[in-house]
């Protein structure tokens, strides 16, 4: 984990780079934040998982950077009805299971829906660049607190 933490780092730090920016220890942390997980944090979470590295990072930097960081194509931005935006630094395809009860989000892969034809968007004007797609339902966890 920590080779590809830091081969994530590299790749921003050229991407920065190439634009005349630089690698902040903030951006630098924020990435490392979240990279390092795979629960697909929130906002808050991130903040929470780097204020005692950086004590004088405030939340709205933390959005700021977050944000800079999807524009850049470094992490992605899961949005889900009913669920606050979360963060993903998996950035190749790949699809995600969503507990409607506590709000978990886990990676899957599935060949099957990676073969799904895509209708044709160019009837509507629109060109189709990526997708992804969302199941919704109950967590392991969740249906067992349901059922005691």
């Amino acid at each position: 984990m920590r080779g590809a933490v830091e081969a994530r780092l590299r790749q921003l730090e050229g991407l920065l780079r190439g634009r005349g920016l630089p690698l902040t220890m903030q951006r630098r942390e924020i990435l490392k934040a979240v990279v390092e997980r795979n629960d697909h944090p929130t906002a808050d979470q991130v903040f929470d998982a780097v204020k005692d590295r950086l004590p004088r990072l405030s939340r709205t930097t933390v959005y700021r950077v977050l944000d800079r960081l999807v524009t850049l194509g470094v992490i992605r931005r899961l949005h889900h009805p009913g669920a606050g935006t979360r963060f993903d630094g998996k950035i190749d395809r790949h699809h995600h299971l969503f507990c409607r009860s506590c709000g978990c989000v886990i990676d899957v892969a599935s060949s099957a829906v990676e073969d799904v034809s895509l209708p044709p968007a160019s009837r509507h004007g629109f060109h189709v660049e990526d997708f992804s797609v969302h199941f919704v339902g109950v967590c392991p966890d969740c249906r067992r607190k349901a059922s005691s």
